[in-house]
């Protein structure tokens, strides 16, 4: 499965919506993908939505779609 994970670059600072960043993962479950993301980066995570059909295709056409890789 696809996620789209919404985060801060940084736990220190207070969240502000102006500065929310996404990236792209996949992922077996949602559970799995936090794990992937916080023992691999420092981000503050917002929020992570499955992304499928209509909406995964709609994502894929934006200019920013990259899938990100964690060892």
């Amino acid at each position: 499965m696809i996620f789209k994970v919404y985060y801060q670059e940084t736990k220190v600072r207070n969240p502000k919506r102006e500065q929310t960043q996404c990236l792209y993962l996949e992922a077996e479950n949602e559970v799995t993908a936090r794990i992937k993301i916080e023992d691999n980066t420092p981000y503050n995570i917002e929020f992570i939505q499955e992304l499928d059909g209509n909406h995964l295709e709609y994502e894929k056409q934006h200019v920013n779609f990259e899938i990100s890789e964690f060892n």
